[in-house]
């Protein structure tokens, strides 16, 4: 699969277009910037720089609301964003000489932009920057030679970058997707090699990587919802539904991949006692790095077109571990015949990537079938995460502009676009980019009063400024801190450009005013509906346990009859991952919360992981779902489902009891393992003790957390 057009160019361009190819956060970096450069410069030279920063500024937000779509898709967003920008820019002129009416539209529009935003991920960019937009405007009415120019030019600068945009996706219209599914082999790439720790391992050692294993999978089931919604915003505007017959491929052998890699087939360290067995398991640990490599060679081939070819070490390492395996006696080999089957076939499908017949078929894709209406009116509930988080930025704001007209505050407005960036639906992650945006802007505003110290001419505080736009811009995808750093310094060189020393000149206010912004987010978030994470866990807990429930009958369904279309157990499988992220996503954020809200930690972190290990034996069953089983499926499941099933609401309903007992089960489990000689059977068999288990292990912990609580 070769999308990427060289147009019969030289090998020695061909090589240098992949290389360029392979870096998508600077190619954002540098068609951002670009757009800006050509926007500025001329005005800069003409000796009327205002109109060529306040285009530039347009430029940056259009870049920073871009949508995932197809060509004819962002076409229309784009349609929407100009729209949305120039009422924005156009209100805040009109009405700048009657603040309190400003005040009050601005605030009642913050709530309704939140709100609208949630529809989707492509309303929520647009509506973020139409409210960044709305500030930009705020900070620039001053000083514009006339109150509607701004509503000319923010909207002008958004739609140059935003053209220039679709004129290199109508180039390249399957850079996207692209760029989507290379992230996705990237972050189980990440996943196989911290896995790979484990083969051999000390039980000590197991809770540091499996703790990592699990903010791992968060990464790899967020890229596989990434590239879902890609996947459906192509489908709706493509006539030829063929076209996307790669990409879809792909995307089950991604998904398959990590249901084999999130697997769990038994102890780590139980398997690492004996020498012999420690050589098997060092073997299982090279072939999850060479499937690593080979996913980052996938991904490789996904940005630049270059040819993918297989690791020819996994070929041999597999053999060389089946060997070993026929080596050993028949009870020492057996847990590690399902383990070498399953790490055999991510093998196999990589080696056939794109071949029809041999590697991942092709599925239906899931889409949302609701209405505009149907996925807005959830949102106004005052339950609804999102809606709360309306209402606490917009009273940031109100505070914030309040203070900006009663004290008269220089450039006031840097107050509400700190809390505009700082404030986010979570304590956690309102703390943390608090912390960010504060030491960012104190670096950027020491380094920038430096730089424009050193760097005086007009010429060289251009290159100042771009070269900020280009710095930031990249690292606004890897790390926040450092992007904060260069977007002031691209603020101070823009602002000095407009009128020397203006840009140092509002610097320390501008720091006051992040202060002032960050402290409004954090105390809006601390004392108004903050959603403490211990108060979402039982609904977590029930959430996480009937996904399980449903993945696992789903698994079952497939043993007892293998459909052409898996759809139905695609979906079992990836709402119980979505469940175990949330569940994972809330404890590691339960560790920012303050100490008094920390509630039952160690009860939340014990039955984080148990789900987790829980999911991994029943992804384990799941990838082995198409080999042959002879057990009485029902008399082994039922108990196990009914258990998953109680378990799910026993923190809601705050039972004293649980009725299903598994000690039964277990026993019997663990009779039959010993008695059994076939060593397919007999892993089968360990399969169904270990999910059985974990069950019990969790259903036990959900008893201690109910007598503590």
């Amino acid at each position: 699969m070769v999308r990427r057009k060289t147009h019969n160019l030289p090998s020695g361009m061909i090589k240098f277009q992949q290389a360029f190819w392979r870096y998508p956060n600077w190619l954002h970096a540098l068609r951002a910037t670009l757009s800006m450069a050509v926007l500025s410069i001329p005005f800069i030279i003409a000796g009327k720089p205002f109109y060529g920063i306040i285009l530039a500024l347009g430029a940056l937000a259009g870049a920073l609301t871009e949508t995932h779509d197809h060509p004819k898709g962002r076409l229309k967003a784009l349609s929407v964003t100009i729209l949305a920008f120039f009422v924005s820019s156009f209100a805040v002129g009109l009405l700048y000489n009657n603040p309190w009416l400003l005040g009050a539209g601005f605030i009642l529009s913050t709530i309704l932009f939140i709100l609208i935003g949630g529809i989707s991920e492509q309303y929520r960019t647009i509506t973020f920057g139409s409210i960044l937009v709305g500030i930009y405007a705020m900070l620039g009415v001053e000083i514009s030679p006339a109150w509607y120019w701004q509503a000319i030019l923010l909207p002008a600068g958004a739609l140059f970058h935003g053209l220039i945009t679709i004129l290199l996706t109508y180039y390249d219209p399957w850079r996207l997707p692209d760029e989507q599914m290379a992230g996705g082999f990237k972050a189980l790439a990440d996943y196989l090699e911290k896995k790979a720790g484990l083969f051999p391992s000390k039980k000590e050692d197991q809770a540091t990587i499996n703790k990592d294993l699990a903010m791992l999978n968060i990464n790899v089931v967020n890229a596989l919802e990434k590239i879902k919604d890609v996947l459906n915003n192509y489908s709706r505007e493509l006539k030829d539904q063929e076209l996307l017959r790669p990409y879809l491929q792909r995307f089950m052998l991604l998904q398959s991949l990590h249901e084999r890699a999130a697997s769990s087939h038994e102890r780590h360290d139980k398997l690492s006692n004996e020498v012999a067995q420690a050589e098997v398991m060092e073997g299982f640990g090279e072939m999850l790095r060479q499937l690593a490599y080979a996913c980052r060679r996938v991904a490789e081939n996904m940005l630049t077109g270059a040819r993918y070819d297989h690791p020819s070490a996994l070929e041999w390492i597999s053999k060389a571990v089946e060997d070993k395996l026929s080596d050993l006696d028949s009870d020492s080999a057996q847990p590690f015949v399902l383990l070498h089957h399953n790490l055999h076939r991510s093998h196999l499908s990589l080696k056939f990537l794109d071949d029809t017949e041999l590697g991942t078929s092709i599925p239906r894709l899931r889409k949302d079938e609701r209405s505009l209406i149907q996925r807005f009116r959830p949102l106004l509930s005052f339950s609804n995460p999102r809606l709360r988080y309306a209402l606490r930025l917009s009273l940031s704001f109100l505070i914030g502009f309040i203070l900006e007209k009663s004290l008269h505050l220089e450039k006031g407005a840097w107050v509400m676009l700190t809390s505009l960036f700082v404030s986010q639906i979570t304590y956690s992650d309102t703390r943390r980019r608090l912390f960010q945006r504060v030491l960012g802007t104190a670096s950027g505003v020491v380094l920038g009063a430096l730089l424009v110290h050193v760097f005086t001419g007009v010429a060289a505080q251009v290159l100042l400024m771009l070269a900020s736009s280009v710095a930031f811009f990249y690292w606004l995808r890897t790390n926040y801190s450092v992007a904060v750093i260069f977007i002031t310094t691209f603020v101070i060189s823009a602002f000095n450009l407009i009128s020397p020393d203006a840009g140092v000149h509002i610097m320390i206010p501008r720091l006051m005013d992040t202060l002032l912004g960050a402290a409004l987010s954090f105390l809006s978030i601390r004392f108004l509906w903050p959603g403490w994470q211990y108060r979402r866990m039982p609904e977590l807990i029930s959430k996480a346990m009937k996904t399980n429930r449903d993945y696992l009958q789903a698994i079952i369904g497939e043993y007892r009859e293998t459909s052409a279309d898996d759809l139905e157990y695609r979906i079992a499988r990836r709402e119980a991952h979505l469940a175990d992220n949330e569940l994972a996503q809330a404890w590691n954020s339960m560790r920012q919360e303050p100490r008094s809200k920390q509630k039952l930690m160690e009860h939340a972190f014990t039955l984080t992981f148990l789900n987790h290990a829980l999911l991994s034996h029943i992804s384990a069953l799941g990838a082995h779902r198409e080999t042959h089983i002879t057990l009485n499926l029902s008399h082994i499941t039922g108990p196990i489902i009914r258990m998953l099933s109680e378990s799910g609401d026993y923190l809601i309903n705050r039972e004293n009891v649980i009725p299903t007992d598994l000690s039964p089960l277990l026993l019997e489990l663990k009779e039959q393992i010993n008695a059994t000689d076939t060593s397919l059977k007999k892993q089968q068999l360990r399969l169904f003790y270990n999910i059985a288990s974990a069950t019990a292990k969790i259903t036990k912990e959900l008893q201690e957390t109910v007598v503590d609580s």
